[in-house]
């Protein structure tokens, strides 16, 4: 008799030894889009080369839907997702390691997790429609039937406290929480989960937030593999079958962007230890902007290319003020933060920010050179393949455009966007978005003045 594990290890050995499309090919796979009758919005990638599949469902119930006083709970939702489901006509309820059995001997994998914008489910499971039916309604029970086991959450709760008490000795987590609460104020992305607001989490509060954000209509699926669409539909109705039926989603309330900054901020926070850790910016973009892809060039040059940035070539090569030194744009359905990152001895502190500043400046008023964004399209266009070069890689893409409302045939725009890209076109986004001489800056374990 063929089990499910049997055919869970023959599929993964099968898969381990496949060989994906050709670069060129991943880009030109199709996604198909359409709305089910239930209102959750669907994009698929059929990806037949190895019996798999893997699914995201995306609800706009991110930490900043977290009530005032309350953050936490929507990661506290997201990891109490795995603590136990209901019971269920006949079947019975499972408690945390009743969960872990049932996902071991059906060889797939579930997760909940909460980031800023969105609280995002996954599953992975072979095809082979026993095995993805059985696991697909798994899968419903805890996103639509969690039981927040009263017992659980007290000690997952302290155990969550003991860790944020204990990351407050680390300079990197002072530097982060001062920074984001310099750069985004009174807006939820600023907003850090302390043991304080843990305390006045409940269970009843997990279940309201549930109710009120987890709804088949304000679902965003996205599936990458092995099925056909006729296939997915079956596969999004099962998933969210255990959710209530949704007879009209009402709009959520609103959530204010993110103020500019007014005049620079300097915060410089004494603490113990052999580096200072730095950390410049300001509020950046929103995901959907269009000139995102001239501000990921721009960035790539600036300090996110790694050796080959200009801070790095600044701040470590010419003057080896710190080991690495890096920036990023975190943006997101509101304007995350524009950061430049490094770590270097006290006392040079004060160098390696006035470095860093000049060359953020700089960069800003003149743009890149005609060398330098050769060199960033050639790494940023031949390093496309490796985005895209399995089927979890590719959810990700397909979620960023479902959640964000993008372009269907963006990846296939994508190279093309970058190739036809001018210095003058990085330098105008640059200078649209960042304001050198309004920035946070914060130097946690510098010399103090």
């Amino acid at each position: 008799m063929i089990t499910i594990k049997k055919i869970a290890a023959h599929a993964l050995l099968a898969g381990a030894g496949a060989v994906f499309y050709s670069n060129s090919a991943w880009a030109l796979l199709p996604i198909q889009h359409w709305t089910e009758g239930n209102g959750a919005k669907v994009y698929l990638v059929e990806s037949p080369v190895i019996p798999m599949v893997d699914v995201q469902i995306d609800f706009d119930a991110g930490t900043r839907r977290d009530p005032a006083g309350q953050s936490g709970l929507a990661s506290a939702v997201a990891m109490m997702a795995s603590k136990g489901v209901k019971a269920q006509g006949s079947a019975p309820a499972l408690d945390e390691n009743g969960l872990g059995e049932a996902w071991a001997d059906l060889g797939a994998n579930f997760e909940a997790s909460a980031d800023n914008d969105a609280l995002h489910y996954t599953l992975r499971s072979l095809t082979d429609p026993p095995l993805l039916d059985k696991a697909a309604r798994l899968a419903a029970r805890q996103i639509g039937e969690p039981s927040f086991p009263a017992d659980v959450w007290p000690r997952d709760r302290a155990r969550w406290s003991a860790s944020l008490k204990e990351s407050l000795t680390r300079p990197s987590t002072v530097a982060a929480h001062a920074f984001g609460s310099a750069v985004y104020g009174s807006h939820p992305y600023g907003v850090r989960t302390s043991e304080e607001t843990l305390a006045r989490i409940n269970v009843a509060d997990m279940q309201a937030f549930h109710a009120q954000h987890i709804a088949p209509c304000r679902a965003k699926v996205s599936i990458v593999g092995a099925v056909s669409r006729a296939q997915a539909q079956t596969l999004v109705a099962t998933l969210l079958s255990r959710l209530p039926a949704s007879t009209g989603c009402a709009p959520l309330p609103p959530v204010g962007e993110i103020a500019a900054l007014s005049a620079p901020v300097e915060q410089n926070i004494p603490f113990t230890s052999a580096q200072a850790h730095v950390l410049i910016g300001q509020p950046g973009f929103q995901r959907r902007d269009p000139d995102f892809v001239p501000l990921l060039v721009g960035n790539h040059i600036l300090g996110g290319g790694g050796f080959v940035s200009r801070l790095t070539n600044e701040v470590r090569e010419k003057r080896g003020l710190s080991y690495s030194v890096y920036s990023y744009f975190a943006s997101g359905l509101h304007a995350g933060a524009f950061t430049v990152g490094l770590q270097t001895r006290p006392d040079q502190a004060a160098q390696a920010v006035q470095v860093s500043r000049d060359v953020i400046a700089r960069f800003v008023a003149e743009g890149p050179t005609e060398a330098e964004l050769r060199a960033a399209k050639d790494n940023l266009i031949g390093g496309f393949a490796l985005r895209i070069d399995s089927n979890k890689k590719l959810l990700g893409n397909v979620a960023n455009i479902a959640w964000n409302d993008l372009p269907l045939d963006y990846l296939d725009q994508w190279t093309k966007k970058v190739e036809a890209l001018t210095v003058a076109d990085v330098r105008t986004a640059m200078a649209k978005k960042l304001q050198p001489e309004r920035m946070v800056t914060v130097v946690v374990g510098g010399k103090q003045p």
